[in-house]
């Protein structure tokens, strides 16, 4: 050991010591400082954590009780909608039924079941009935049949009478009391005189039971009548009820009630007609004798009050080529108007008074109250190109042209429509084809609401008071008061 330092090394020895001890008390106090620190900081952490899990609990607690309610009322709700669901099902179900309704004055029965009478319209009934049980396969037994047919009876009697397939008017009264009580569900309803009475029924019994649940099936017997063709198109806008809408064919499916794309169910085997009723009943004229005084009036027939007339002359054109001789000699058309008395001349012994001018005038003036056919009023007159309708009238069948397409835009049907789509028609042609549009009538009639409906809300026909179509699909009310018809059909 060096003595040489002396007391001074062990003086700063000592001191060095100090230092460092007091360095060491410094870093012990400042651990403890710092363990402090942390200690309550985790304290109030721990605190914190505590309550949360305090309120963590409570809220599972309450959660738990709150989905096990929602547990039980989703329970409660599924069972009652499976209750609900299956009397939904049970009232869809309960009395299915598959509705028949016959527009009576187009589409017949075989001459078979009228001429029976009473039982001959029971019978038509249980085998129409049969029919379209056979049709439901193997849900027959669970559905029920209901047949309404519409029909005009005095006409249908009158007509069928000029047609030869009925006797005794009366025979067509029975059958339609047999058809009704041969069936609960039965009923052959007499509409009486007016074209449009059937078939408002039948489209308004049709768009009636389609929103019923229980009906199944809608079986319209219209196959005759391409007026109906528009109402179908009308319906065949929801695709649910296309699928439950066929068409009752006896008279063969005419092209515009095809192109709807009905579906189309034939029974002529077993209960229709396939034809349509024909006036067979020869005109007949009486004619002037070679010798008489009798003439002919303004129409061509003679009056037999006159005395120069020969009872009992039947005019046919083409008897002369066809009969065979008789003792009474057959004239034709042209021979009865050439043998006919020239009309007298008269002469009126007194001079017109002449009219009072200012009053001529004010007569001329005086304008008829313009007609007004309903809400919508007077469809706006369409000036046809005849060339341009004639071209279109040429085009047949599958060539005739879709007025759908052509008139509102591209035709929804697509391929599955019957009618032309690719040609391209000229402006007056395209007016040629609203024209021809124009003469079918609108379903809604006066009350349609559709501003760009092609469709006819009026006869377009009239000119001078007379329905010029020969074959009008618009009712007497769709025309101004007073319209004379070409046809008295019409009236039928």
């Amino acid at each position: 050991m060096d003595l040489s330092g002396g007391i001074l090394d062990f003086v700063q020895r000592f001191r060095n010591l100090e230092v460092q001890r007091d360095s060491k008390d410094q870093l012990i106090k400042d651990l403890l400082i710092y363990s402090e620190r942390i200690e309550t900081s985790l304290q109030a952490q721990n605190q914190g954590l505590l309550i949360e899990l305090r309120d963590a609990k409570l809220d599972l607690d309450d959660a738990t009780k709150s989905r096990r309610d929602l547990q039980q009322q989703l329970q409660e709700v599924e069972a009652r909608s499976m209750l609900i669901s299956q009397d939904n099902s049970h009232l869809k179900n309960n009395n299915p039924y598959v509705i028949v309704l016959i527009d009576g004055d187009g589409l017949l029965f075989k001459q078979a079941f009228i001429k029976q009478g009473v039982e001959g319209g029971k019978r038509a009934a249980y085998a129409l009935r049969t029919a379209i049980l056979t049709e439901c396969g193997e849900h027959a037994s669970e559905v029920e049949v209901v047949a309404k047919i519409y029909a005009n009876l005095a006409g249908l009697s009158k007509a069928m009478r000029r047609d030869g397939s009925l006797e005794n008017e009366s025979d067509l009264k029975d059958f339609s009391l047999g058809f009704t009580q041969g069936k609960a569900t039965f009923d052959f309803v007499d509409v009486g005189h007016g074209k449009e009475r059937a078939d408002n029924k039948i489209k308004e019994s049709t768009k009636w039971n389609l929103r019923n649940y229980n009906c199944k099936q809608a079986i319209l017997g219209i196959s005759h009548d391409a007026g109906y063709a528009p109402f179908l198109d009308e319906l065949f806008h929801d695709d649910a009820a296309r699928r439950r809408v066929t068409v009752l064919e006896g008279f063969p499916t005419v092209r515009e009630l095809i192109a709807t794309g009905a579906n189309i169910l034939n029974l002529n085997d077993d209960l229709f007609r396939s034809d349509k009723l024909v006036d067979k009943v020869p005109i007949s004229l009486s004619l002037p004798s070679p010798g008489g005084g009798g003439g002919v009036g303004a129409n061509g027939l003679g009056n037999a009050a006159t005395g120069g007339v020969a009872p009992g002359t039947i005019l046919t054109p083409a008897a002369s080529a066809t009969s065979t001789p008789s003792t009474a000699p057959v004239t034709t058309w042209a021979r009865a108007i050439s043998n006919a008395s020239p009309p007298p001349q008269i002469t009126l012994p007194l001079q017109p008074r002449p009219v009072n001018a200012p009053a001529r005038a004010a007569a001329q003036q005086v304008k008829p109250t313009p007609w007004n056919p309903g809400p919508r009023g007077v469809d706006s007159p369409i000036t046809v190109v005849q060339s341009a309708l004639d071209n279109i009238k040429k085009r047949k069948d599958s060539n005739k042209l879709c007025n759908n397409h052509y008139l509102r835009g591209p035709c929804v049907k697509g391929d599955a429509c019957c009618f032309e789509h690719k040609y391209k028609p000229t402006k007056d042609e395209i007016v040629a084809i609203a024209f021809l549009a124009r003469l079918n009538p609108c379903t809604s009639g006066q009350e349609c609401e559709v501003k760009d409906c092609i469709y006819g809300h009026h006869c377009p026909s009239v000119r001078d008071g007379m329905c010029t179509h020969p074959y009008c699909k618009f009712g007497t009310a769709d025309h101004p008061p007073g319209t004379k018809f070409r046809t008295k059909s019409h009236d039928y």
